[in-house]
């Protein structure tokens, strides 16, 4: 399967919208988006918040990977998601290689690091055969209405 990034495309919403509606990406939004015009504002939102792409497979967009959080020392937050009907077929793993090759390269930065929530172990594999390293759990650290959960962090080095 090949695997591309591009730039986010108003007339990718519908794909944006569709995403947002499974149970498990609901909250990995910043804000409730339940309209096409919230997913085009999730879209327009990623210009100087941080580095969205669109990932494709066989022409067709299928996921989310980005870079955001980047600081003054080289440091950047990773985040993906794909499509439920596209998962299990190493989309996400393939795209986030490609993000922290991208984020070292034509970025600069030193360091990526990403969190997951430690119930969810499909999260934990992508970010390991991604080369992200697990730095720890980190416990009650996100809130999903009001409860805390335990997180795991994973960290990758331009040197990795």
């Amino acid at each position: 399967m090949h695997i591309r990034l591009r730039k986010w495309r108003e007339s990718d919403a519908p794909v944006v919208l569709r995403a947002f509606q499974a149970p498990d990406l609901r909250r990995q939004a910043s804000w409730p988006v339940v309209t096409l015009q919230d997913a085009v504002g999730w879209i327009s939102s990623w210009p100087g918040a941080g580095h969205a792409f669109a990932v494709t497979a066989e022409g067709r967009v299928v996921g989310n990977v980005a870079v955001s959080g980047i600081d003054d020392q080289g440091n950047g937050w990773v985040s993906y998601w794909v499509v439920p009907e596209a998962r299990g077929r190493g989309i996400a793993v393939a795209a986030t290689r490609l993000l922290a090759r991208w984020a070292f390269d034509e970025r600069g930065l030193l360091r990526l690091e990403l969190r997951h929530r430690t119930d969810n172990p499909a999260s934990c594999r992508v970010a390991t055969k991604a080369g992200f390293r697990p730095q720890g759990v980190e416990h009650g650290r996100l809130g999903d209405e009001g409860v805390p959960y335990a997180v795991e962090r994973h960290a990758r080095l331009a040197t990795d």
